[in-house]
């Protein structure tokens, strides 16, 4: 049978037991395993380089107890600023609100009536006693101390003729030449004129005085307030107000109050002979004016207020003090001498107890009950619980828990043990930085 073109073309058929080849896979290119080789090595690297100063830090820091009792590995020590309890005294003072109070303050007036002249004085002036301050016109004073002065010439030569009378009348009655009432005239004549001199004698003395008063002059040593009254007035010696006013300033006193409770132990100091220091200090307390002693107390407490009223006099010489001002007063009643003082900061207090957190040796902190005494400015008496030498911590208190070891700075100290904080990580890993670099 003759093939068919297709089949002549077709190709013989393959052996059955030939495999056929599979096809070939594109080839990758093998930079690709570089790249993951370098990103490999680079992860590895950094690792290396923050892990291993870390876990070294923290190692050394556990293995030498920087790190707290098994807590907060890698972590410094609490930073707490501190002080120490000293040895030394404290005063107990009785403290009360006063104002300054003149010991004398006086109001000058005119003693007689007329024309104000001249004034010698400038107001805030201070004034010395004897000084002429203010002069009232004296011609009518004058005048009439010469009318007296007249008088009293007059009077006394009418004297001297009786006394002559009077002698001449005594040889008369001697010689019986003139009756006995006669003489007895004459004498009385005599006694009457000398009564007339003493009147004459007064009115000159008045009139000099009045000479006097029209130069008005400081009765005491003090500052001149402002002028009264000007010059060409006429003042007179019934005027309700006065010309001007001198207050006394050195010395100066000041008045204050105290509590009828606080008495006692002041009354036995002034019974003791005793002078008590008072400090005078300003609104605020805080700049001391003035030092002084207590001088007397009222006689008297005021049942309203149950306060007693007290002066204290002060040298005065710098003008710091001044009338009316008002003060904050400063009574010392004792002066406790050698006793354990600790800053105020220093003390904490709840409602059960009053404390402090104390520093031992080991650097570590405790909670210590203390009984405090006498406090003063920013001092206090330690009674018991704290004793002279003992550090114990003043800023800080909020980080502490009983055992904690702290870095503790006292002012004026060196810092002692763990103040330079090398259980930190910072500081480890700083350290390692650079000794690897």
């Amino acid at each position: 049978m003759p093939q068919t073109p297709s089949a002549l073309q077709t190709s013989p058929a393959a052996p059955p037991n030939e495999v056929q080849p599979k096809p070939k896979p594109p080839k990758r290119s093998s930079s690709r395993w570089w790249l993951w080789l370098i990103a490999l090595l680079v992860v590895g690297v950094a690792a290396y380089y923050f892990y291993w100063p870390r876990s070294a830090d923290s190692q050394e820091a556990a293995a030498k107890g920087k790190g707290g009792k098994g807590k907060g590995k890698g972590f410094a020590n609490p930073n707490v600023v501190g002080a120490r309890a000293t040895k030394g005294d404290i005063g107990v003072y009785i403290n009360g609100l006063g104002a300054v109070t003149p010991i004398y303050t006086v109001t000058v007036k005119s003693r007689v009536d007329g024309q104000l002249m001249n004034v010698m004085f400038q107001e805030g002036q201070v004034v010395h006693q004897g000084d002429l301050l203010v002069e009232i016109d004296p011609r009518p004073y004058q005048v009439a101390f010469e009318q007296a002065q007249g008088q009293l010439a007059r009077d006394e030569a009418l004297l001297k003729n009786s006394v002559v009378d009077l002698e001449r009348y005594k040889v008369l009655l001697a010689q019986q030449a003139i009756p006995q009432q006669q003489l007895a005239t004459q004498e009385a004549l005599v006694e009457q004129y000398k009564g007339t001199i003493k009147t004459d004698q007064a009115n000159v003395d008045s009139a000099k005085l009045n000479l006097v008063y029209a130069h008005i002059t400081a009765p005491i040593t003090g500052l001149i307030g402002l002028r009264l009254v000007d010059p060409g007035n006429i003042v007179h010696a019934t005027d309700a107000n006065g010309l001007l006013v001198i207050t006394q300033l050195d010395p100066i006193s000041v008045i204050f109050t105290t509590a009828e409770d606080q008495l006692p132990p002041v009354l036995d100091k002034l019974h003791a002979g005793q002078h008590l220091q008072v400090e005078a200090w300003d609104r605020e307390v805080k700049n001391k004016l003035a030092v002084g002693t207590l001088q007397t107390i009222d006689n008297e407490i005021d049942p309203t207020t149950g306060t007693l009223r007290l002066r204290a006099v002060f040298d005065n010489k710098n003008g710091k003090l001044f009338p009316s001002q008002f003060v904050n007063a400063r009574m010392l009643v004792e002066e406790k001498r050698g006793v354990t003082l600790l800053p105020n900061a220093a003390i904490q207090r709840n409602t059960l107890s009053t404390y402090v957190w104390l520093v031992k040796p080991d650097q570590t902190v405790t909670l210590k009950n203390v009984t405090i005494g006498t406090s003063e400015g920013d001092q206090t008496q330690i009674v018991s619980g704290v004793d002279p030498g003992d550090a114990v911590v003043m800023v800080g208190v909020d980080k502490l828990q009983e055992g904690n070891r702290v870095n503790l700075q006292i002012p004026g100290e060196t810092p002692k043990g763990g103040g330079d904080g090398t259980g930190g990580n910072g500081g480890g890993r700083k350290g390692k930085k650079k000794g690897t670099s």
